[in-house]
């Protein structure tokens, strides 16, 4: 069970509900369409083709409000256009429904300016937030041992370069990962082996596609138990993260 007896999502929907009716978003006119898009369009061109939207394991759908756009990572991507309203009244019972309500709380919050970096980025765009991302931890944390939850292959190999392998540990979902040896490191079983991964690391990096997947709950109780500390990362938990206070690091891959 999770913080405060209310799953995650729950408890991000009572606060989207708070901003919604605070801008009056309710019974309009406006409505947000979905889309689900290629590989190409979603991380365009990247050097290295091991990523899992590339792959096929993983779809980018795309939510569009009053022009505001914004995109999750999902493994059941579906289309839908509704209403406000018709978002706050879709069971979160299934990665389809979480996946679409997700996105429209990052597109809603977008197009309000209170979150930032809700579009993939492209092409080489995804080495530099990886750079990116592991200087921030090296700059803010120091050199804990790092529980990666959920593996994205540019963040993983930039955190065993600047961390080494002894310092990282990595689990995923994906029987294709589970089990394979990445730079230096065995894929742990994102299924069985989380909470070991959890008892192991001093700090948990983790894809915001939990959110979607539901496992999020699961590991914010298990990091809670602990007392450890969690980071999201990506474009996925871009408008729950702002809702709940919860760090997440997702850099524009340019500059």
């Amino acid at each position: 069970m999770a913080e405060n007896n209310k799953d995650i999502l729950s408890r991000a929907r009572e606060e989207f509900e708070k901003i919604i009716d605070e801008n009056k978003l309710r019974g309009g006119p406006i409505r947000i369409s979905f889309r689900t898009l290629t590989p190409r369009q979603a991380i365009g061109e990247p050097l290295r083709k091991d990523y899992p939207i590339i792959k096929g394991v993983e779809k980018v759908i795309e939510a569009v409000f009053d022009g505001a756009k914004a995109q999750v990572f999902t493994d059941s991507p579906a289309d839908f256009t509704g209403t406000v309203d018709d978002i706050m009244n879709l069971k979160l019972d299934s990665n389809s429904n979480r996946a679409i309500f997700t996105a429209a709380i990052n597109a809603v919050l977008a197009r309000l300016s209170l979150i930032e970096n809700t579009i993939h980025c492209k092409d080489e765009e995804p080495e530099r937030c990886a750079e990116k991302i592991a200087g921030h931890i090296l700059e803010k944390y120091g050199r804990p041992i790092i529980g990666l939850i959920g593996l994205n292959p540019a963040i993983l190999e930039r955190l065993v370069e600047v961390f080494g392998p002894g310092n990282i540990r990595a689990a995923d979902r994906s029987a294709e990962n589970i089990g394979t040896d990445r730079f230096g490191l065995r894929i742990a079983d994102g299924y069985s082996k989380t909470a070991a991964l959890i008892t192991q690391s001093q700090l948990l990096l983790v894809t915001g596609t939990t959110i979607i997947n539901g496992s999020l709950d699961e590991i914010a109780e298990e990091a809670k138990k602990q007392s450890k500390k969690y980071i999201l990362y990506g474009v996925s938990a871009a408008g729950v993260a702002h809702l709940l206070g919860l760090e997440r690091l997702c850099f524009p891959g340019d500059g």
